[in-house]
């Protein structure tokens, strides 16, 4: 399908309504570890620079790449063979997510702040790892060749992923608000159960997903260890590869680890995957920065939690799905490259808006209007984002790469990120400057993209 004949029926093939599910299944938890624990923190009066460090624990979704093998290659015990290999991993570690909640309903932050860190943790450690898997069963529903649709599906995934977190924001803060103006001390406790049955209903669709249960891709797999293993066997000897498990070890890394590396940069050459990769680790640090605070910021505007739920939420989620399935099919006509640059561009550009807003007495229009034009950038630079990654990959290694490629853009967003708070403190409180700073962020990131513009196929 040429980017001549493509048009918006695209996005009415069956397999897009699957990939919104798991984009929403992939997006709810940063709802939890986002703005619900920000704000459970920020209630119990805790600094900006507690709730920023606290992010760090978003970290873990830039090191993923480093067990994505194993998820790739490891199943679970009877689940595997009764739903499939990706769907048994996702559901697995939705359980997990579900033990931590039903914990955090019994803790106070003022007492029991590490332990509730520690918890959130381990939920950011189960949805990085179970977006390891949504990925590549997502890039799966999709053929190789079928480039248009593969942007396409990026799109939707972005969609869901915005719908898990924009709607499932709303419901969670209308609910939290709900319960605080019945005066219940322990309203985020009660807010944290219902959460838990948005997770049950997300597990339930998740069943309805097919998923292709043969072996050819782990077959595909030993193929390049048994490859290697043939190397080795005639540099050491066959009586040694069978007698030392340290060897079957290191054959068994060289060709779930080296070898997606070693395809990535072969395929790109080295100075073009550097250039890759350093893009994809700047890109987003701005909206990153902007997004780590914006709810404190929101609260500190004087307002409430419903307010933030219709405008930043309910309003925002419109804006972005709207804007999202118009930014897949622009990437499709215009190119990704092109889309990449557009979209970080009009990204430092609705930053300073927030600038705006910042000096600017409170007002709900002004909030309304910063939130659609963030909301619209962040759209259109999140799907040519996944798009750019998803056309990267080498579907022999679908997972492993992605995660890699996909950790290397987290990095920036969560590690960097994190000092976001503390970069509000040492401002004393200046938000207006601090969204300028955020604003020209992206700028090392688009000189990069520019460095690589014609090396791409697809572009």
């Amino acid at each position: 399908m040429t980017k001549e004949n493509v048009g918006l029926s695209i996005y009415f093939d069956n397999r897009m309504l699957r990939i919104l599910l798991l984009g929403a299944i992939s997006g709810f938890p940063w709802v939890i570890i986002g703005s619900a624990l920000s704000l459970w923190l920020k209630d119990y009066e805790l600094s900006r620079s507690t709730i920023g460090w606290a992010g760090l624990i978003f970290s873990v979704y830039a090191i993923n790449f480093i067990w994505a093998p194993i998820i790739d290659r490891v199943k679970i015990p009877i689940l595997t063979q009764k739903i499939g290999h990706r769907k048994s991993w996702i559901i697995s570690l939705q359980a997990i997510i579900l033990v931590c909640l039903f914990i955090w309903t019994t803790l106070n932050p003022i007492t029991n702040l590490e332990l509730i860190i520690l918890l959130g943790l381990l939920i950011a450690i189960s949805s990085a790892s179970q977006d390891i898997t949504i990925d590549a069963l997502r890039i799966e529903q999709i053929g190789e060749n079928e480039k248009a649709s593969m942007a396409a599906g990026a799109s939707i995934a972005v969609v869901g992923w915005w719908t898990g977190y924009k709607i499932g924001g709303m419901l969670t803060l209308f609910v939290a608000d709900y319960f605080e103006q019945q005066g219940l001390a322990n309203y985020w406790q009660l807010t944290f159960l219902f959460i838990c049955l948005i997770i049950f209903l997300f597990n339930i669709g998740l069943l309805f997903i097919p998923e292709d249960l043969s072996n050819k891709r782990h077959v595909a797999q030993k193929s390049d260890q048994d490859l290697y293993s043939f190397k080795l066997n005639n540099f050491r000897g066959a009586l040694l590869y069978f007698i030392s498990p340290i060897l079957f070890i290191f054959t068994w890394f060289v060709s779930t680890i080296v070898s997606p590396l070693i395809s990535f940069f072969k395929k790109n050459g080295l100075t073009i995957s550097l250039l890759i990769i350093g893009f994809i680790f700047l890109f987003k640090i701005g909206e990153a920065f902007l997004g780590r605070m914006s709810i404190i910021f929101y609260d500190e505007m004087g307002f409430s939690k419903s307010d933030i739920a219709i405008y930043s939420k309910g309003l925002g989620w419109i804006t972005t799905i709207v804007f999202t399935l118009l930014g897949g099919w622009f990437s499709i006509k215009s190119g990704v490259v092109r889309a990449l640059f557009i979209s970080g561009i009009a990204m430092a550009i609705t930053n300073i808006m927030f600038s705006v807003m910042a000096w600017s007495e409170k007002s709900v229009l002004l909030f309304a209007a910063a939130v659609l034009l963030d909301d619209l950038a962040a759209a259109f630079a999140t799907v040519a984002f996944v798009t750019f990654i998803s056309l990267l990959v080498d579907r022999t290694y679908t997972a492993t790469q992605y995660a890699l490629l996909a950790s290397l853009g987290t990095a920036g967003r969560t590690l960097m990120a994190s000092s976001s708070g503390s970069l509000v403190d040492w401002l004393q409180g200046d938000w207006g400057v601090f969204f300028i700073i955020t604003a020209v962020m992206v700028i090392p990131s688009l000189i990069l993209l520019w460095f690589i513009r014609n090396k791409f196929s697809f572009n």
